[in-house]
């Protein structure tokens, strides 16, 4: 089931829907792109009010195409039978040459396709998925030892002022 996020808008007019915070502490980002998605109306509807599940999302790429799995949309509660699947696969619309490109990429051994955030643009619905490498423990203690020698500079600088 997945759960109510809050959406929140900026000073662009970009309406952000839910944030996978998760794929940027257990993933090394090498490369980002922009999607559109093909969705049903009552899965917009249910996105417009924010209950969606990004958590154990990624994008496979098959044949030509590269479909966006395991997103869970929950179904739309003012729809009667005609409500959509709630973890169909998804087709993502990019173009043909980033296609071919992430084809390319993603069959070097260890990258692959995690959607970062689910947004509206203009009230067309965006996914921005990113080519990725997990990270290793030594590595996420490495980035909590950066965070932390950061925030103590700030915070001494902070003092002096």
């Amino acid at each position: 089931m997945a759960k109510k996020t809050t959406i929140v808008k900026d000073s662009q007019g970009i309406l952000l829907v839910a944030n996978n915070r998760k794929a940027r502490w257990d993933y090394e980002i090498l490369d980002t792109y922009e999607a559109g998605m093909v969705l049903l109306g009552t899965e917009v509807k249910s996105l417009r009010s924010g209950r969606l599940s990004l958590g154990d999302s990624y994008a496979k790429i098959e044949g030509e195409e590269i479909f966006l799995l395991n997103l869970s949309i929950s179904p739309y509660k003012g729809a009667n039978r005609f409500n959509h699947e709630p973890e169909r696969p998804r087709k993502l619309l990019l173009h043909r040459w980033q296609i071919r490109r992430l084809i390319g990429q993603t069959q070097q051994k260890g990258l692959t396709l995690v959607p970062l955030k689910l947004y509206f643009t203009r009230s067309i619905a965006k996914v921005e998925i990113a080519l990725v490498k997990g990270k290793r423990q030594f590595d996420k203690r490495h980035d909590i030892a950066k965070r932390d020698a950061q925030r103590a500079v700030d915070r001494a600088l902070k003092g002096r002022e």
